[in-house]
This record gives C-alpha cells, structure tokens and sequence, in this order.
C-alpha cells in the first residue's frame, strides 16, 4: 500500500472528513533534505472535518500529527496541512 493511501486511510477513519486531498509532493523536493529515490517522502494534506470546529490551528495540527505517528516516524518526512472545520474559508 502507498504512503499515500495509508494516509488517507488513517485521517478518514480518524475524522471521518467532508473532504480529504492528499497530495504526494515529493517530486518537488529531489535534492532536499528527507527526499528519498522512489519519494513518498513530502505530502500536502486538504482535510475538512466537523471534528475540528471550535479546535485551533494547533490542536488540529496536533490531532492529525497523532493520527499519522507512526507514517510521521517513518518514511514521512515533511507534511502540510491544511484542516478546517465545514464553512470555514481557506480550502
């Protein structure tokens, strides 16, 4: 299974989201830091969920990095995200 798809897995389980995008992104990263051949390495993640209404940046932040630990301990070297609760702007 890819990186990315464990990812959607966890965070759909986890926040039962709206919507959820995820974005392997690695391919912009050859070079840097954490790359790796083959990538699955850098992800950006789109996620709105009613599980985060009234929590701040922080604490989603914080929710998502516990939900992804073990990914986030592994091969994941770098991760975006981008949560809202439904209604709110920026996605």
């Amino acid at each position: 299974m890819q990186t990315k798809d464990i990812i959607t897995k966890k965070l759909t389980e986890a926040f039962a989201p709206e919507s959820l995008r995820v974005e392997d992104e690695s391919h912009l990263h050859a070079g840097h830091a954490g790359h790796r051949p083959g990538g699955q390495t850098h992800y950006r993640v789109y996620i709105v969920s009613e599980a985060f209404r009234g929590k701040t940046r922080v604490e989603r932040h914080r929710a998502i990095n516990a939900a992804l630990a073990t990914e986030l301990a592994g091969n994941v070297h770098a991760l975006a995200v981008h949560a809202s609760s439904p209604g709110e702007s920026g996605q």
